[in-house]
């Protein structure tokens, strides 16, 4: 198939897909545990189901790379440790990466700290936060992950019409029976990737979840696009609560710029982002087992509450994500056409076999 065929979509098994998308970024540049990581959980996004954090970001990452802006080696810098606290310099090492370490040295760091707490500045795009908690989840932890743009200004105040916040996702996790409950949202109702590819393909929003430059909302994603007059998103609440996603766009900048010590007073120019991570084991508090009895006898609370909709049951965040884990295990992982385009072209530059 040459590359100026439109590619059409394909279907690979998770391992299949791992294993190349470790080769690019290996092609690319990045030491072999870095490359191993980033492509296991961009490809894990895309099984649970987080398209547009998944496999469509490997493009923008190997660009990064090539323009030397996402460093490809070497550790972050230590520049506290407490021994229950951190605080790192990434040096723009690939975030998911980052993230990756700082959840095994907490995990490690638990039986003796019980908590244990890093922020880290400078470190590149840690994607998607729910991906990275599984690891903590899965260890029987409650975890509490967030991140910021300290380089970007894609937010507005509430009450202002002038972009000041990145988006500021947020995640929180912990185990809740067969599966853990993971909850990943950002201050802002919707994201910089969606509000892109709506552009792109033309569409609007279903709901005006933008404001324009005059602080109107809108559902016209090309208000992101406009030099001269550009919007942005709108906070989580909308035009009548909007501030209480202004409250946590505020936590979120002071748990990952300001207990790192490095935000938009600094000024960055590059794509980056500050990062919190706090991991805690029930076992220090009451007990994992008490934990487990009231987090599982909440999450089946849930699910038996009489739906508004019968045909759209209560599900709990994290659900979702597993069933499209046990899928993909099961039938292989869709990648769509757009992704496939890009991968096929970083596939020729850097002359890594495509899969299949």
């Amino acid at each position: 198939m040459s590359l100026s065929t439109a590619p059409a979509a394909l279907r690979r098994a998770p391992r299949e897909l791992e294993a190349f998308a470790t080769a690019l970024f290996a092609a690319a540049g990045l030491e072999r545990g870095m490359a191993e990581s980033v492509g296991r959980l961009l490809v894990l996004t895309d099984m649970m189901g987080r398209r547009t954090h998944g496999l469509a970001q490997a493009g923008a990452y190997l660009a990064e790379i090539a323009a030397g802006r996402m460093e490809t080696a070497g550790q972050p810098e230590v520049l506290r440790d407490t021994g229950a606290t951190l605080v790192w310099d990434g040096g723009y090492r690939p975030g998911l990466w980052l993230v990756e370490q700082a959840v095994e040295q907490a995990l490690a760091r638990l039986p003796r700290h019980g908590v244990v707490t890093l922020a880290m500045r400078r470190s590149h795009h840690i994607g998607c936060l729910a991906a990275l908690a599984r690891r903590a989840t899965d260890a029987g932890c409650f975890v509490m992950l967030a991140s910021s743009g300290p380089h970007s200004r894609i937010v507005a105040p509430f009450g202002g019409r002038e972009a000041l916040f990145s988006p500021n996702p947020f995640a929180v996790g912990f185990p809740a029976g067969a599966v853990p409950v993971l909850v990943d949202i950002s201050a802002s109702i919707t994201t910089v990737s969606m509000t892109r590819q709506k552009a792109a393909a033309g569409e609007m929003f279903e709901h005006p979840w933008l404001l324009d430059a005059e602080g109107r909302p809108t559902r016209d994603p090309a208000v992101m696009e406009r030099e001269a007059s550009r919007g942005s998103l709108m906070l989580l609440g909308g035009p009548e609560a909007g501030h209480k996603g202004f409250g946590l766009a505020l936590m979120v900048e002071a748990l990952t710029q300001g207990l790192a010590g490095h935000g938009r007073r600094d000024a960055p120019g590059r794509w980056g982002a500050s990062v919190y991570l706090q991991v805690m084991d029930p076992g220090a508090f009451a007990g994992r087992e008490a934990f487990g009895d009231q987090m599982s006898f909440l999450a089946e609370a849930c699910r038996a509450n009489a739906p508004a909709d019968p045909a759209r049951p209560v599900r709990l965040p994290g659900e979702q994500a597993a069933r499209g884990i046990a899928r993909a295990e099961a039938e292989g992982l869709e990648v769509p056409a757009g992704t496939v385009a890009a991968l096929r072209e970083w596939s020729a530059r850097l002359g890594v076999a495509f899969p299949g």
